[in-house]
C-alpha cells in the first residue's frame, strides 16, 4: 500500500481537481466515489476502480475491508487524514473513496422506451434524486440537457445513492431532437396543463420532459410533447419539487405496468 502525506503529491493534486471541476472529470472522463455505499453499487455493477484511497481508520471497518476483497486487484493508497478530508464534502468522512472510470452509456434514443428527458435541472440534489428514483423505477436510459448540473459531480453521485450503475445517463444532449428522435409518448410536466397524470395510459413506449425546477420547460420541448400533463395537487402547495414530481410520474408508470 502506498501512503500520500503531502498536498504537493501530484497524484493527490489530480484527484482534488476532479472534486470541484466537472471540465476535469469530463477531460480525464473520471470522478470519485465517496464512501462505501457507492463504491458496494459501483462494484454490484460488474465494474472495478482504478484506485481506491483510503484515510487511517479504514482499516478498522469491517464493511471497508469486505469491499477491499472484492476488488483485491485493485490499486490501494492511504492518505493523510487532512488530505483525505479534502477530497470528501463530508463533515464525516466515511474512510474510503474511489476513482473511477465514468461509466459510457450503451442506449441510444432509438433503443429506449422508459425514460427522463431533463432540461436544465440545476440542483444536484435534485438531479441525484431524480437519476435515483430513475433506477429504482427501470428507467432506460436518462437524457440531459446542456444545462444540466454535472450528473457525475461528488453531490449528485450522493443523492442518487449508487443509482448512477443502474441507468444509462446521456448528457449534453440537444433534447429537442432527442424528442424528435423517441419511439413513443412524450409527457411534458406542466403546471399549466390541464390533462391529468393519471388519466394517461402509461403501459407503452414513454418519455417524461422535466424542467428546470423554476422555469419549467422551454416553449420548444412543450410544443413537440404529445401532451402536457399535470399531478393533481388538492391541498394548498403551489407545486411540487421537481424531484418529486419526477418520483410521482415514474412510479405511476411502474403501477400501471405492474
Amino acid at each position: 500500500m502506498k501512503y500520500i502525506t503531502s498536498r504537493d503529491n501530484l497524484f493527490f493534486k489530480e484527484l482534488f481537481k476532479l472534486t470541484s471541476s466537472a471540465r476535469q472529470r469530463g477531460k480525464v472522463n473520471q470522478t470519485l466515489l465517496d464512501g462505501a455505499h457507492l463504491l458496494a453499487a459501483y462494484l454490484d455493477s460488474e465494474k472495478q476502480p482504478q484506485h481506491i484511497l483510503l484515510n487511517a481508520a479504514a482499516s478498522h471497518d469491517v464493511e471497508i475491508m469486505a469491499l477491499l476483497e472484492r476488488a483485491a486487484d485493485v490499486p490501494v493508497t492511504q492518505l493523510d487524514d487532512k488530505l483525505f478530508a479534502e477530497l470528501s464534502e463530508l463533515k464525516s468522512p466515511t474512510g474510503i473513496l474511489a476513482l473511477i472510470e465514468i461509466p459510457q452509456p450503451a442506449a441510444t434514443v432509438a433503443t429506449v422506451c422508459f425514460a427522463l428527458l431533463l432540461e436544465d435541472i440545476q440542483d444536484p440534489g435534485n438531479l441525484g434524486s431524480m437519476l435515483r428514483s430513475a433506477a429504482a423505477a427501470g428507467c432506460d436510459a436518462v437524457f440531459l440537457s446542456t444545462g444540466c448540473a454535472d450528473a457525475w459531480s461528488p453531490k449528485v453521485l450522493r443523492a442518487a445513492m449508487g443509482g448512477h450503475f443502474a441507468l444509462n445517463i446521456i448528457e449534453q444532449q440537444d433534447l429537442l431532437g432527442v424528442a424528435k428522435i423517441f419511439h413513443g409518448t412524450l409527457l411534458a410536466a406542466s403546471l399549466q396543463a390541464r390533462h391529468s397524470l393519471y388519466d394517461c395510459d402509461l403501459r407503452e413506449n414513454v418519455a417524461f420532459l422535466i424542467g428546470n425546477e423554476g422555469a419549467g420547460l422551454s416553449a420548444g420541448l412543450l410544443n413537440l410533447a404529445t401532451q402536457q400533463i399535470t399531478i393533481p395537487m388538492p391541498g394548498k402547495a403551489e407545486s411540487l419539487n421537481a424531484a418529486a414530481a419526477v418520483a410521482i410520474c415514474l412510479f405511476e408508470a411502474v403501477r400501471q405496468r405492474l
